[in-house]
């Protein structure tokens, strides 16, 4: 995937909102909550000056015009140019086909685990665990809603993308507890003892583990 002038998932979004009309960024705002996109893009209404500012100077929307109504502010309308939409096509071509590496909370958290007593690494997993299912339920019933409502799945399939990816999580988790649990894990043992008496892998064990997770990826 190659380096953008602009990289911010929210500028993005803005010249997504700007390939369907002119607006102004109070109204940008408003039209992704409405949405309900700040689920999916972090926003905020300072950040967004921010991305519309770096997206006008990279030439990839341009000021419209400037409208005045009432007492209120000044408010800059802004368009989407023909490199915005060029960029706007190219840059989503390749969030949706090409696969990158997300460094997630949770994969860092597993990655260092072994600092952490195995029964303890157990008990907060269950609590995690009880919480996937209670945000799963949570999303499988804002999902019917809108179902009911007769809104059309287009406009809430990142949410059932979201929901899917809490139940690899959830059905990974509750794999990992049953086989702390069990005592199938393997290096279980080694954990253990690291615990009980400062048993800890030696670096030439650390080495062959690294060698071997470079060859698997």
């Amino acid at each position: 995937m190659r380096k953008r002038k602009v990289s911010n998932p929210l500028a993005l979004a803005v010249l997504a909102l700007l390939s369907e009309r002119p607006m102004h960024p109070y109204e940008m705002s408003n039209t992704l909550r409405e949405r309900a996109k700040e689920e999916s893009i972090k926003l905020n209404y300072g950040s967004l000056y921010s991305v519309v500012e770096s997206l006008r100077r990279h030439e990839l929307i341009d000021v419209q015009e400037t409208i005045r109504a009432g007492r209120r502010p000044e408010r800059t309308v802004y368009a989407i140019t023909d490199q915005g939409r060029v960029e706007l096509v190219d840059w989503m071509s390749d969030l949706l086909s090409l696969p990158v590496k997300e460094f997630t909370q949770f994969e860092a958290a597993l990655s260092l685990m072994p600092v952490i007593a195995p029964d303890d690494v157990r008990r907060l997993l269950e609590t995690r665990l009880s919480r996937l299912d209670a945000e799963i339920a949570a999303m499988g019933g804002v999902l019917d809603e809108m179902a009911r409502q007769g809104m059309p799945y287009l406009w809430a399939i990142e949410s059932d993308y979201a929901r899917a990816l809490r139940r690899a999580e959830r059905d990974f988790v509750r794999e990992l507890i049953d086989k702390l649990k069990n005592g199938s894990l393997e290096g279980l043992e080694v954990w253990q003892r690291a615990h009980e008496g400062g048993d800890l892998p030696s670096e030439a064990d650390w080495a062959r583990a690294s060698a071997h997770l470079r060859r698997v990826e």
